[in-house]
């Protein structure tokens, strides 16, 4: 019994084995076969003029006081009032993640999985910045995951066709928010769509005197090619306002092959190849450009382990380091969940390791903006 026992463990370990193998030489390629949409891009129509005068349009808003994601706060945590606060756009990252025949390019408005999942992201993310202000986040059709693994123009329609709805949004924002500090926030898709807003509608623009801070989480952003074409530095140092925040979160030993070869494929928004450039480093723990900070400094991080139960905020738990190539080292990996990708890849949890350093980095920018 005890023979056959360890045959059938002997079979799987070879079977485990064969499919890294198999992930390892075609990896990719699977991954492509099941996430990118099989069906022909379809232009999707524009939305009314007016639909996000609408508050179903918005996943938070300020008139949404009930089940709104981006109030929550863990328990127990406190903070001093603003003197002054600001108003909060924050674009959500990518919820809309179907295999197979089912996927569209870009996600339905009705599609309550997708959005479910989004509003976990907006209450994990943009939650950190409840404290500063009023929190905005739309509902967009956004792209398909698919769209970021395949070179096909349909890629490229489907997170246009999401900007325009994100553009659309914006305006709606700034309607609503004529005057006072704003600041601009988004994670991975949402941070590629804010980094557009930017170019498109905010550089060069009067708005632009108003942006207290600029956090584009989760997605590359070039220092000599981006950069020049967004009108506002990197924030070289933790008291400095109207400046850019970035980082990409990995352990060790990282792999971030992938998400550079991605960044140094393309030209940046001022037309220079991105390859041969820096990548955008913020540390969130001390927020400066470059640098690093012992586990001891880090103000709270997320551990929503226990399902069914609450975040808990813990501190002291992860340190952060810039390394050469403009990726966030965070130390050995560390259990957050099912969702780290290959390569030690953190991505999901952008915001969470770094939470209570997120929300004091807002506040202290806003109080320097505002003495500005």
């Amino acid at each position: 019994m005890a023979r056959k026992f360890l045959y059938v463990v002997a079979s799987l370990i070879v079977l485990v084995l064969a499919a890294l193998l198999v992930y390892r030489i075609w990896g990719m390629e699977l991954i492509r076969a099941v996430m990118v949409p099989r069906e022909a891009f379809t232009p999707i129509a524009p939305l009314p003029a007016n639909a996000y005068e609408d508050a179903k349009m918005w996943i938070s808003r300020p008139d949404i006081r009930h089940d709104n994601p981006a109030l929550w706060k863990p328990a127990g945590q406190k903070d001093e009032p603003m003197p002054q606060k600001a108003a909060v756009f924050f674009i959500h990252p990518t919820s809309y993640i179907t295999a197979f025949s089912s996927a569209h390019w870009n996600m339905r408005l009705d599609d309550k999985d997708a959005l479910a999942t989004a509003r976990r992201f907006v209450q994990g993310q943009a939650s950190a910045f409840n404290a500063v202000g009023n929190v905005w986040v739309p509902r967009y059709r956004q792209a398909n995951y698919g769209a970021f693994l395949t070179g096909k123009p349909a890629g490229e329609q489907a997170l246009a066709a999401a900007y325009r709805d994100v553009s659309q949004a914006f305006a709606a924002f700034l309607k609503a928010n004529p005057a006072g500090p704003i600041i601009l926030a988004g994670h991975s898709q949402g941070s590629r769509h804010l980094l557009q807003l930017l170019h498109d509608q905010v550089a060069g623009k009067p708005v632009a005197s108003r942006v207290a801070a600029v956090y584009a989480v989760g997605w590359p952003v070039s220092v000599e090619a981006d950069l020049p074409a967004l009108g506002l530095p990197a924030c070289a140092r933790s008291d400095q306002a109207r400046c850019i925040l970035s980082w990409q979160s990995y352990a060790e030993p990282a792999d971030p092959s992938p998400m550079i070869e991605s960044f140094e494929g393309k030209a940046g928004f001022n037309g220079r190849p991105r390859k041969d450039t820096h990548m955008l480093c913020t540390n969130p723990i001390t927020g400066t450009f470059n640098g690093a900070a012992p586990a001891s400094a880090n103000q709270g991080t997320l551990d929503s382990r226990e399902e069914g139960k609450p975040a808990r905020l813990l501190k002291g738990v992860v340190p952060a380091r810039c390394e050469s190539r403009g990726i966030l080292m965070i130390g050995e990996p560390i259990d957050m969940g099912p969702f780290t990708l290959p390569g030690n890849n953190y991505h999901v949890y952008d915001y969470s390791l770094f939470w209570g350093d997120v929300r004091e980095d807002a506040r202290r920018r806003l109080a320097n903006f505002a003495k500005s």
